[in-house]
């Protein structure tokens, strides 16, 4: 019982599992994810850590994609309606989720199910059926929607349907416990009261923290460009890791690591250098290895505390860009290794880009004359330019 709850920031139905698991009933633990975007990120890495240490315990996981309720988006912690995305956008996301999640996940152990198998069965007389089990009083009381409608933000009817949505899906998976982020958690109790208006055993709840992003103060999230991926290549993650302020660690190494306060009061007690190294090669090991996390810590040692430019580093060709010369922003943008030209421009002003050793401003165009020289953009990136 303490290790099915440990970590969770709110619980719920505490009683219900013990009476559960006394009778000798294998639980059976939802975990609803919808795909909007193609990246799993650190902050999901939270809930899966603790599903997959539900599995090991020999207990149900069922993974659950939302590609029926992608299509409204889940409305926590937003301040507008989100972008509707295409049939086929979700399709490609849900597949790549499932590649990145079993990185965490035991595939043997996982159950994949899709809301889409019981959503698109419905008729419209089963949504209003639905929607009467819910006041829009009782929706207010959610904390974002209740900020939007007091700063008259709009709010779609389709997005008060979110809830109910999730809660069927409790439903009809009968799931004992449902898992997820502590902004899920309105949404989770809703599923419990859907269950017992129908007769099933309410399922408990379990709502994990959130994870504090690379800036150390909002969520991990893209919409803020503060998170690292699943997908994050090697010496990218590394390099986040090593990003995040020393007061960040400690959140880090509990809720990504599992680590309890006596392992973390010992992290904490080297040098904080040392402390983050070690973060950084745990982290990276879980996705590649150890031979290759070691081997990212001698790099960013070499690069970084050496003051040393890497072996190997990506190239910057000229020849397939559009002009010669490009202005140093468009040139740095085809890298694909940032999300905005406005990221771009700020590392450029905030003199985190040179090119041999030397700052650039903004005005900065790159032609053949920089040929063979070293493009640094910040602490993690290098390139040759040729």
């Amino acid at each position: 019982m303490d290790l099915i709850f440990s970590g969770a920031q709110h619980s719920v139905g505490r009683d219900d599992i013990e009476k559960k698991l006394m009778a000798g009933k294998t639980l059976t633990i939802k975990l609803g994810v919808d795909p909007t975007r193609p990246d799993l990120t650190f902050g999901h890495m939270v809930v899966f850590r603790k599903l997959r240490q539900l599995q090991d315990l020999g207990h149900k996981a069922v993974f659950l994609i939302g590609d029926f309720t992608t299509t409204i988006g889940d409305p926590s912690g937003r301040s507008q309606t989100r972008p509707q995305l295409t049939e086929e956008q979700i399709k490609i996301n849900g597949k790549t989720y499932l590649e990145q999640a079993f990185r965490i996940l035991d595939p043997e152990k996982t159950a994949v199910r899709r809301n889409g198998e019981w959503f698109g069965k419905m008729t419209m007389a089963d949504l209003l059926l639905m929607a009467r089990e819910m006041t829009v009083a009782q929706l207010l009381e959610r904390e974002d929607f209740n900020k939007r409608y007091k700063s008259s933000v709009p709010i779609a009817v389709v997005e008060f349907l979110y809830p109910l949505l999730q809660g069927y899906d409790s439903v009809a998976l009968e799931a004992d416990v449902e898992l997820g982020g502590s902004d899920q958690l309105f949404n989770m109790l809703v599923g419990r009261d859907m269950q017992k208006n129908r007769g099933q055993a309410g399922q408990a709840v379990i709502a994990m923290p959130l994870l504090v992003g690379l800036d150390g103060v909002r969520k991990m999230s893209k919409s803020y460009d503060n998170y690292i991926a699943f997908n994050d290549t090697a010496p990218n993650m590394f390099g986040k890791v090593m990003s995040i302020g020393d007061g960040t660690m400690e959140t880090y190494y509990r809720l990504l690591l599992g680590y309890g306060d006596g392992e973390i009061g010992e992290m904490l007690a080297l040098h904080p250098m040392e402390a983050k190294k070690q973060l950084a090669t745990k982290l990276t090991a879980i996705f590649y290895g150890k031979e290759v996390a070691d081997g990212e810590r001698k790099r960013f040692e070499a690069v970084f505390s050496g003051h040393e430019i890497p072996d190997e580093m990506d190239e910057i060709d000229l020849s397939q860009l559009e002009t010669d010369p490009i202005d140093a922003v468009d040139a740095i943008h085809a890298t694909c290794k940032f999300t905005s030209k406005n990221e771009i421009r700020r590392l450029i002003e905030q003199g985190a880009v040179k090119i041999d050793g030397q700052k650039i401003d903004i005005r900065r165009r790159i032609g053949s004359e920089n040929s063979g020289s070293v493009l640094q953009i910040g602490r993690r990136y290098f390139f040759r330019i040729r």
